[in-house]
């Protein structure tokens, strides 16, 4: 029995492609986030003095929520 090479390639493309349905285990577990969630890990040397600072220019400018702050909507921030 002769099998021509498109059959063959077709098959193996059959295989790995069963193959890759298989269920995937997350590398990072939920409980060690908070691991890769470290401080250290941040471009800033100062988180509070940048914060500072972009406060003071928030205040200034008058457009708060420009640097992707996070607020609740009603205006109490």
């Amino acid at each position: 029995m002769k099998i021509n090479a498109f059959a063959l390639i077709f098959i193996m493309l059959c295989i790995v492609a069963l193959s890759s349905c298989s269920r995937v285990k997350p590398w990072v577990k939920p409980y060690e986030r908070q691991n890769i969630a470290d401080p250290i890990m941040d471009f800033s040397r100062d988180p509070v003095a940048d914060a500072y600072l972009s406060h003071v220019h928030e205040a200034r400018e008058g457009a708060s929520g420009a640097d992707g702050g996070a607020g609740g909507g009603c205006g109490c921030n």
